[in-house]
């Protein structure tokens, strides 16, 4: 069983940054592979970025998001992290950490195992 909890959202202008954080207690094998999505009012959740847990250099992003965010980890603290940079208004939503037990990188939010319980994240214009 793995829980996974999530720090770092706020309220931010545009234009600003924020890094999440999403601690994982339990086991993390290294044929995990870990996610960030979001979720806003009215719409489904969707993906943001995945990163595998073994080889941190494997990454996918959204194209909404690919050159703004960046997603790491760090093995030994058992953390994922979200580098959110040039936020833009339409960023705002609550985000979640997921882990998925496999290591291939996903979109398909059904294919992930754990999920936290979110941080919401408010960019002003």
């Amino acid at each position: 069983q793995v829980e996974l909890v999530e720090s770092g959202g706020g309220l931010v202008q545009t234009g600003g940054s924020l890094r999440l954080t999403c601690v994982a207690s339990g086991r993390i094998l290294t044929n995990y592979s870990m996610g960030w999505f979001r979720q806003s009012p009215g719409n489904e959740r969707e993906f943001v970025a995945a990163v595998g847990w073994r080889d941190g250099a494997r990454t996918r992003y959204a194209d909404s998001v690919r050159g703004r965010f960046v997603i790491s980890r760090d093995n030994a603290k058992n953390t994922l992290y979200l580098q959110m940079n040039s936020l833009k208004p339409e960023d705002t939503a609550v985000y979640y950490c997921s882990a998925r037990i496999m290591s291939s990188l996903t979109t398909r939010k059904e294919a992930y195992d754990y999920w936290g319980q979110g941080t919401q994240v408010t960019v002003s214009s």
